[in-house]
């Protein structure tokens, strides 16, 4: 058991760690969740360094973060390059504070900026309301929600650092010394990054793949195919088995190729319950399905837990659509009989 996996245990902050290829990995707290903290990557090269996944911005993250470069021997003046895996807020938040303090340059996929630009359109609470209108979600849970956590919803979405480099599937950080290479990993977001350092024989994962848990593949505002996609990249980062995973959260692992498989297993057993449950229920929306499903906690009790419940299930039922196992009618599904779909 390594020191991240003990503390975690523990339900305690890891300590700042040196890692392989003198890699640094700093635990950012995010205050009052579940996930309790980010795992930030500082990684030297020979003219400064790159900050992997700055935080959640706050001042008690702030101080991690400074506090961690300082045990690298590094200050904020030091950081050259800001890279993010994804720009959800417990991964971007931080960025805008560390650019300003260090003049470095911001790094995602153009598909990450390109989402991220769109939801600056809109107020997220506004978005959110019409998304779920779209997938059917009764008007009378959108305004409760909407209601409850909209000014929170927006206040998490809050607009974050803009890019200067775009990093491409398969391009290298701009980082002397160093041989970091994106890997295109879309699924969680449409622009998620891992980064393969093959000195080092490490993959930072991001959200991609997490060593416990599931992150959440849900139906984009876009309503692309998230979960196919997600699944394809799974295949494609257990060729890197013999990398030690460096994820977003909880703690460093082996056995990448193992995990995706765990983890292509579970999101195709969601995808037959949620067959098995829409042929019981014989014609059903997307939400009547996921107040059917198997939940970590009841139905009743899910709160702002919600949004991804639905978000999730509209992802599976895309794969299945696409697949030829359930059709939309209108506002209701169906399932398909196998005769129907040629066998």
């Amino acid at each position: 058991m390594n020191l991240q996996q003990a503390a975690w245990r523990a339900k305690v902050l890891p300590p700042v760690e040196k890692l392989a290829g003198g890699l640094v990995s700093v635990p950012v707290p995010i205050p009052n969740n579940p996930l309790r903290y980010t795992l930030s990557y500082l990684i030297p090269g020979d003219d400064g360094l790159v900050v992997v996944d700055p935080g959640w911005e706050s001042d008690s993250g702030w101080q991690a973060l400074t506090a961690g470069l300082a045990e690298a021997g590094a200050t904020a003046a030091d950081v050259t390059g800001v890279v993010l895996t994804h720009v959800h807020p417990d991964h971007h938040g931080l960025t805008a504070r560390l650019r300003d303090a260090s003049g470095a340059w911001v790094a995602m996929h153009p598909a990450e900026h390109a989402t991220m630009l769109r939801d600056r359109e809109t107020a997220p609470s506004v978005a959110l309301s019409a998304w779920m209108r779209d997938l059917y979600v009764p008007a009378e849970e959108i305004d409760g929600l909407i209601g409850r956590f909209g000014a929170a919803v927006d206040l998490h979405f809050a607009p974050l650092a803009d890019a200067d480099v775009m990093l491409d599937d398969g391009d290298l950080v701009p980082l002397a010394g160093r041989r970091l290479r994106a890997v295109w990993t879309p699924g969680h977001t449409p622009g998620h990054l891992c980064l393969l350092e093959p000195d080092a024989q490490v993959l930072l994962t991001g959200d991609h793949v997490l060593p416990r848990i599931s992150p959440n593949i849900g139906l984009q505002l876009t309503g692309e195919d998230p979960l196919g996609r997600y699944l394809e990249s799974l295949a494609k980062v257990s060729a890197y088995d013999e990398c030690e995973a460096l994820p977003g959260h909880e703690y460093r692992f082996r056995g990448i190729a193992a995990r995706a498989a765990e983890l292509d297993s579970h999101h195709r057993e969601r995808c037959r319950e949620i067959r098995t449950t829409v042929e019981r229920l014989g014609a059903a929306t997307i939400w009547q399905v996921a107040s059917q499903l198997t939940w970590s906690r009841p139905w009743e009790e899910i709160g702002p837990m919600l949004v991804g419940a639905v978000a999730e299930t509209a992802a599976h039922v895309e794969l299945l659509i696409r697949s030829g196992d359930l059709v939309r009618e209108g506002e209701r599904l169906r399932a398909v009989a196998l005769a129907g779909r040629g066998h």
